[in-house]
């Protein structure tokens, strides 16, 4: 169908139209959103609570350096054994909710009894993964237990053992995901050709 010569041009697609500021104003008046928390787990508070530590110590590395001209020494090793623990009690979360880099364009092509036994393998080879780093860490850590940290008199066993700890959650989280995907019959690598219907 032919666009008249005196309408206006239609908008492109992806082209966002222009609204007033009244409009915008009346967005706020609209009901708010129930918050749903029950998406996170214990280790993911204890995640945003290292992170915002961390985040502080990087705020006072700046403003002692910067403006005041006299840095504090032991806010950068605090900072990057943060991130060292958000990393790690971090990489929980996106086990539980399998978000890790993940590579899933084999699964359109595949046959779904094919596609089921590689997601299966898959989860055996994580679980596999993540108990092997947990013995390796702990293997570290006995090794390591007696050094200490370098600006400030803490033992540096304490991110060894976090680092630990997350490695142990994501073995344990990887064995719930492994259980669900075997209760549901497809896991998230299979999920987007499984909705679409795919048939072997």
């Amino acid at each position: 169908m032919s666009q008249s010569i005196d309408s206006p041009p239609r908008p492109a697609e992806g082209v966002h139209t222009q609204i007033t500021a009244e409009e915008i104003a009346h967005t706020f008046e609209d009901e708010a959103h129930e918050v749903d928390l029950k998406a996170y787990a214990f280790e993911d508070w204890v995640t945003l609570v290292v992170f915002w530590g961390m985040a502080v110590c990087v705020f006072l590395q700046f403003f002692t350096r910067y403006v005041l001209n006299n840095s504090f020494a032991w806010t950068e090793e605090i900072a990057i054994n943060g991130l060292i623990v958000t990393v790690f009690l971090g990489s929980v979360m996106c086990v539980r909710l399998s978000r890790h880099i993940q590579v899933d364009v084999l699964y359109y092509y595949l046959p779904r009894r094919t596609a089921r036994f590689l997601a299966i393998g898959v989860d055996i080879a994580r679980i596999a993964f993540f108990a092997y780093m947990s013995v390796l860490i702990w293997r570290y850590v006995r090794i390591v237990a007696r050094e200490r940290m370098v600006t400030v008199n803490l033992p540096r066993s304490i991110i060894f053992w976090s680092v630990f700890a997350g490695f142990v959650l994501m073995l344990l989280r990887s064995l719930q995901v492994a259980y669900g995907n075997y209760r549901r019959g497809y896991s998230a690598l299979e999920q987007q050709a499984t909705a679409e219907g795919k048939e072997a």
